[in-house]
């Protein structure tokens, strides 16, 4: 099985060791492809008004100066063009991506871009409790059950255009209490917060920040999976068509 391993914090995040050790348990045929630096909340962006450049980092490691779909193209078009993927694997991403999270998430999208291609995907991240952990975010949960949770669903057979959303929850290992199979989840809009600043020379500069919302996790979701300290994995799909409004809009044209 060809595995083809990407991420949004950049080539070099303790992430992405996490995820090559878990890949190899899978397989020996790895490729990484991967942004050059984080690219947290890029999203689902391509890279269309400069130059995508690629370098080479050693034997089946690039480092791509673009966001992670950038990332996924170029492997796909041209690193892997002859010999492409069996599986696409995002992450572990040093942070959540649940509920309305997998919208900015470049971890997903990056999944994202493999369903679109045909390939199977699968996003991984660890939740971490602490704020301002920089690289220090335990990833023990995802290194003790990557494997477990991702063998399963190797052969499964998977509906066209597809994705799977793993994310670990933020306990010990020994701590975890086993996988849900869960549906996305929603919280409350309106945690962004605006940082204002003011550089040394007189300009007004801003910092986003996502605050943490209190919520009530509604029941078989990602989010309380997390809370109740279950790895949640969450099938995705791109077909992104309401079917009701759809319905009621259609009439209006009749």
């Amino acid at each position: 099985m060809r595995i083809l391993l990407t991420n949004d914090d950049g080539i070099n995040a303790p992430g992405m060791k996490v995820l090559e050790a878990i890949a190899r348990r899978l397989s020996d045929d790895i490729t990484i492809v991967a942004p050059n630096s984080e690219q947290s909340g890029a999203g689902h962006s391509l890279t269309l008004t400069r130059p995508v450049r690629l370098r080479t980092l050693g034997e089946g490691r690039h480092a791509v100066a673009g966001t992670p779909t950038d990332s996924v193209m170029m492997a796909l078009a041209l690193i892997m063009k002859d010999n492409p993927p069996d599986l696409i694997l995002s992450g572990v991403n040093r942070g959540a991506n649940l509920a309305e999270d997998v919208t900015y998430s470049g971890t997903v999208s990056a999944a994202m871009e493999g369903a679109l291609a045909g390939v199977r995907s699968i996003a991984l991240s660890q939740v971490y409790s602490s704020e301002g952990m920089g690289d220090e975010v335990p990833f023990d949960a995802a290194t003790a059950w990557g494997e477990k949770v991702l063998r399963p669903l190797l052969d499964a057979p998977w509906a066209p255009r597809t994705l799977v959303n793993i994310n670990f929850p933020p306990v010990p290992a020994d701590e975890v209490r086993g996988i849900r199979v869960v549906n996305q989840g929603l919280r409350d809009y309106g945690r962004l917060k605006i940082d204002h600043r003011v550089d040394p020379r007189g300009y007004d500069y801003y910092w986003l920040n996502l605050g943490i919302v209190p919520h009530t996790p509604t029941h078989s979701t990602d989010l309380e999976a997390i809370a109740d300290g279950y790895v949640a994995v969450t099938p995705l799909h791109l077909d992104l068509t309401h079917g009701p409004s759809r319905d009621v809009i259609s009439e209006l044209y009749r």
